[in-house]
């Protein structure tokens, strides 16, 4: 053991302080994120009073499912308010906090290989659980308190910056959708007073319903051929593989992309980006979900689990996008999946999506006022994008302190 670690055990110790006089009937559960979430399980008649009663400054984490998730869903409790969380987790808290700062616990909770470690430690039921004894045993460096504060004040400067950006981008993106309801479900800036029926509901008179392969936009989805990537040509350097979990919010994010070498990649004959292309992501749970192909990521390649789509100067993308996850596409994507177990969008599908096309006049006027709120959020997108990089190189440094 280096000379400035110590095994966690001789820093926390769990509390098990039980919700008896149902002080609370909020259940919180923890993400693979290490977020306090509201819990998706069914609590109809279950006896609250057995659950945990967690408070500020304490911590909580899910035992069960490590070795299926590969991490350890643990979170800090920063809220003024208690809540209450399952008794199957394990609920602990720190020893001596002129020793050990909970924050900087919880940053080092937050490493990979932290969820590495505790991974390998897993036992051999089906979902891998680590017992108690277990995260005791595990280690980590213990600098001065006042050095452990340096870090977390480093830190927390870096996440109030993401936490700020993500705001502002929540706004724009109200803004931009708000503006589109007007324009367009709404018709409040139509000229016309007159109205037709459509498959989508009545429009204005000079508005038409269109699918999306009735456009004319170029469309096409990742490649399926057996020229696909196996596992082991994936990169750390090289062309970019785009995929969904590379989506953040309406960016693509860098930390985590993969990479194929310049020669697989002009063996893939189609799924490569082009510029102001959208990205729709066609499987799984998160069906639906957009991302716009930045200026530097142009000649790239999605995976079989994307479809990219380019609506030139006629649809531009604020306007496409906007037409995909407003409520009303929302629907029109959900009507054209498939499947139960593993729902999917097939590009044919997605070809039959129907949309409201309004004159040109009034696409081009929503543009004019919506595109430099599009481009200021995916700017802020680029910066949280860079302040994780950030956070990363933090978390990556604490075993050297």
């Amino acid at each position: 053991m280096k000379s400035n670690y110590d095994i966690l055990g001789n820093h926390i110790r769990l509390i098990d302080t039980r919700n008896r006089e149902s002080i609370t009937d909020r259940v919180l559960g923890i993400n693979i994120d290490k977020f306090f979430m509201p819990s998706v399980a069914n609590v109809i008649g279950t006896d609250l009073s057995k659950y945990k009663l967690i408070t500020k400054g304490k911590f909580a984490c899910n035992p069960m499912h490590v070795g299926r998730d590969e991490r350890l869903p643990v979170a800090l409790y920063d809220e003024e308010e208690p809540a209450i969380v399952s008794p199957a987790y394990f609920m602990f808290e720190v020893v001596d906090n002129s020793i050990l700062n909970e924050d900087y616990l919880m940053m080092w909770f937050r490493r990979p290989e932290f969820d590495r470690i505790c991974w390998l430690h897993t036992d051999g039921s089906v979902r891998g659980g680590i017992t108690w004894d277990d995260i005791c045993r595990l280690e980590l460096p213990i600098p001065p308190i006042e050095k452990q504060l340096e870090i977390v004040n480093s830190y927390k400067a870096i996440t109030e910056r993401i936490a700020l950006k993500k705001k502002i981008n929540d706004n724009l993106a109200n803004q931009i959708s708000a503006i589109y309801d007007d324009y367009f479900v709404q018709y409040k800036c139509s000229t016309v007073t007159s109205y037709i029926d459509s498959p989508l509901g009545k429009i204005p008179s000079n508005y038409k319903v269109l699918t999306i392969g009735e456009l004319g936009c170029d469309i096409s989805d990742g490649n399926y051929s057996s020229k696909y990537p196996k596992a082991d040509e994936f990169q750390t350097v090289g062309i970019p593989f785009i995929r969904g979990v590379d989506f953040i919010g309406t960016n693509i994010s860098k930390r985590n992309l993969l990479y194929i070498t310049p020669e697989k990649h002009n063996e893939l004959l189609k799924g490569h980006t082009k510029e102001n292309d959208i990205l729709i992501t066609t499987r799984g749970v998160g069906i639906g979900k957009i991302a716009f192909v930045p200026s530097d990521m142009i000649d790239v390649n999605i995976n079989s689990q994307l479809i990219r789509i380019n609506g030139g100067n006629t649809y531009p993308r604020v306007f496409l996008s906007q037409s995909l996850i407003s409520n009303r596409g929302k629907n029109e994507i959900q009507a054209n999946v498939t499947g139960s177990a593993q729902p999917q969008l097939p590009v044919g599908n997605f070809k039959n999506i129907k949309i409201v096309i309004p004159p040109e006049s009034q696409i081009l006027d929503f543009c004019r006022i919506c595109n430099p709120l599009l481009n200021a959020q995916l700017e802020n997108y680029q910066e949280i994008d860079v302040l994780q990089k950030l956070l990363d190189v933090l978390l990556t440094r604490l075993s050297s302190r």
